[in-house]
């Protein structure tokens, strides 16, 4: 018996026989835009196949140049074309897996100059003003999503996905934020319908027999975005004209409500989706923040038909199989960090993965079994040494780990503390669990030293970091903490802070010190989120948020803060801060810290902030004692340096896993 008996089951859905309901949605990866990287492309959809995904849906190929996303990006135009994809989907068959090509306009949203749109608009996310598609070119750009689908029926595709949501081009057309026509495509609600409905028509009328979901926006979450009841209309249409599978899409690439990042509250969505599910015929399925089969299974018992996990996926391609086989405590979940694959995709970059960074790199980062077992030793239990403690373990060597603390986690223990990053918890035990089941012998409580790592083929030191104490006077003050204690709670902070240091541990220690803990419905009216029967686009003013505490973010840089935060989830942490009331002051000078609270100087002003606590949030230090030891006592054994001990940089669990992991393919 499983514990999963509705993700992990065979079923026909839409027509297709999948190995299971579990969908892996679309992410565009940067593998699909080079015809070079094919094959790697049908490597890492094959991995997916292999671990159980019963349905996998590409990243999105535009129907014609001017719905590129990038200049020569992905593309489903050509005889060519088709004929190279058929070794992506023989790559997924041969594993009996199913895959859709989704077929993606970009509209405003393409980065080029030649971009179009159903009215000429300008996106806030690109640098060009898009052109509106004329009436004729609107009926050509139908027939380019005819001719794509049957290209993917040609290139072996099981089926298509339309993109209809995520403030694509369809998207552009069905809102009147972004459709100011007059012609048969605009200026009502209905004529803004045709455009998606005309498109799944004509591919019904061309391919009776084809597999066509239809991505659907069920919360647009900007201004003059869709009703409710003309989503439902819409989503009748799309009925009637053959849609096989509603799929759902929650908010537009421009909204500023978070959607996936990991403060989202898993789940966060679903209602939306078994909302439409009520009203409708065809299968439903379900997305967004669904990270667990045991979240994936509540949903499908409640009547939704599959569920898509996208980044899950990247995290572990065997999730199903997993899950199937009473392993479930083994997957390396989704910690929704975006840092290794929204993040890289917006800056043009191979998507991957925080807690997996073979994700896309199948085919170069491979952990094969080693032709001799060495004896292993790795020095400190944060992200860098636990990755390489597994990998290196699942290579087959015989590895012992050395953590001077009682605890598994180092940095990691930290993150996972902060409001809205509670995720992080998954990945330690994801680690620890690993490290059962591989025989990983591990000696927490245990200081290495060189006579103690004596008889190791291999020593890897990743010691980690600890914070920078910066220089000013009275930093030894009973006011002023390190990070670590505030966040851990080993200092209780009183209801007056300033925290010294605005980057991303700045950002999270205000956050932690501020937040109140809030239910799912408290967490939408805070950013916003409306019932769209009620309230077009579903989005309204946000509930202000009364802070647990009153705090001052300080830098001594004068420039905005911020800045350096991550590319996707950045913004989500400033607006965090933002309404919470944090004061925020930059170009300060830190003269001292006294009784008084923190002295500062700002714009040549002195001040002082009458402060029960100043949390110091200066940087971090790299830890390498141990290094310098054992390079300095002539080690008999190979020295490795990863992680924050080999380069200190603020929790940067992205690179330290990936070096570690890098390290034990070597070994």
């Amino acid at each position: 018996m499983t514990s999963y008996p509705l993700l992990t089951s065979k079923a026909v859905v839409g027509g297709l026989e999948l190995q299971s309901r579990a969908v892996m949605g679309s992410m565009h990866t940067g593998l699909e835009d080079r015809p070079w990287h094919v094959d790697e492309m049908a490597a890492y959809f094959a991995e997916r196949a292999r671990g159980g995904v019963g349905l996998i849906v590409t990243g999105g190929y535009a129907p014609n140049v001017r719905g590129w996303l990038l200049p020569f990006g992905s593309q489903m135009t050509t005889r060519m074309n088709a004929h190279r994809h058929q070794r992506v989907t023989e790559a997924v068959h041969e594993h009996g897996g199913k895959i859709a090509l989704q077929l993606l306009h970009a509209g405003r949203y393409g980065y080029t100059p030649f971009s179009v749109s159903a009215s000429a608009t300008k996106s806030p996310i690109t640098p060009f003003k898009a052109s509106a598609l004329s009436t004729r070119a609107v009926d050509k750009t139908v027939d380019d999503f005819v001719a794509s689908a049957k290209l993917a029926r040609k290139a072996g595709y099981d089926g298509i996905e339309v993109m209809g949501s995520e403030g694509y081009l369809i998207n552009q057309f069905l809102a009147e934020r972004t459709n100011r026509r007059t012609d048969k495509w605009g200026g009502s609600a209905e004529a803004r319908m045709r455009f998606p409905v005309e498109i799944v028509r004509r591919i019904r009328q061309e391919m009776p027999d084809f597999f066509v979901m239809y991505r659907m926006s069920l919360l647009d979450l900007v201004p003059d975005g869709q009703t409710w009841a003309e989503t439902l209309d819409l989503a009748h249409q799309l009925e009637e004209a053959g849609a096989s599978v509603f799929n759902t899409g929650i908010g537009w690439h421009e909204a500023r409500v978070p959607t996936i990042v990991t403060s989202v509250p898993r789940g966060a969505w679903v209602d939306s989706t078994l909302r439409l599910k009520e009203a409708v015929s065809i299968p439903v399925c379900a997305s967004n923040r669904i990270n667990t089969p045991d979240l994936a299974e509540s949903i499908l018992e409640q009547g939704i038909d599959l569920v898509s996990m996208a980044r899950p996926f990247l995290a572990d391609p065997d999730l199903v199989a997993k899950a199937r086989d009473g392993r479930a405590d083994e997957i390396n979940t989704c910690i929704g960090c975006n840092q290794a694959c929204l993040d890289h995709t917006f800056k043009a970059q191979r998507a991957s993965c925080l807690v997996n960074p073979r994700a896309c790199h199948e085919t170069t980062l491979v952990l094969t079994p080693t032709r001799r077992a060495k004896r292993v030793a790795i020095v400190g239990a944060g992200p860098a040494g636990l990755a390489t403690a597994v990998s290196s373990a699942e290579r087959g060597h015989d590895v012992t780990l050395f953590e001077a603390s009682d605890e598994l986690g180092g940095q990691f223990r930290l993150a996972m503390q902060i409001p809205g990053k509670e995720e992080f918890a998954e990945t330690l035990r994801y680690y620890r669990r690993r490290m059962e089941v591989l025989g990983v012998n591990v000696k927490l409580s245990t200081r290495a030293t060189p006579d103690l790592l004596s008889g190791f083929d291999e020593v890897v030191v990743a010691t980690g970091v600890a914070p920078r104490t910066p220089s000013i006077p009275g930093i030894d003050h009973a006011k002023v903490v390190s990070y670590p204690d505030a966040i851990t709670g080993r200092v209780p902070v009183g209801g007056r802070v300033a925290v010294m240091g605005a980057g991303g541990i700045g950002f999270d220690v205000s956050e932690l010190l501020a937040h109140e803990p809030e239910t799912l419905e408290q967490w939408k009216a805070h950013w916003g989120v409306a019932d769209p029967a009620v309230v077009r686009g579903g989005i309204t003013d946000k509930l202000p948020r009364t802070p647990r505490r009153e705090v001052w973010l300080l830098q001594r840089k004068e420039s905005a803060q911020g800045k350096g935060l991550g590319k996707t989830s950045g913004w989500v942490h400033r607006a965090a801060v933002k309404d919470l009331g944090v004061h925020q002051i930059s170009g300060v000078s830190y003269d001292k810290v006294d009784d008084a609270g923190l002295h500062i100087t700002v714009d040549g002003s002195a001040q002082v902030l009458d402060v029960d606590h100043v949390v110091v949030c200066a940087g971090q230090e790299s830890v390498r004692g141990l290094y310098d030891e054992l390079l300095a006592s002539a080690f008999p054994g190979t020295v490795h340096l990863i992680g924050g001990a080999d380069v200190a940089a603020e929790l940067d669990a992205k690179r330290a896993i990936k070096q570690g992991t890098e390290l034990a393919a070597t070994l």
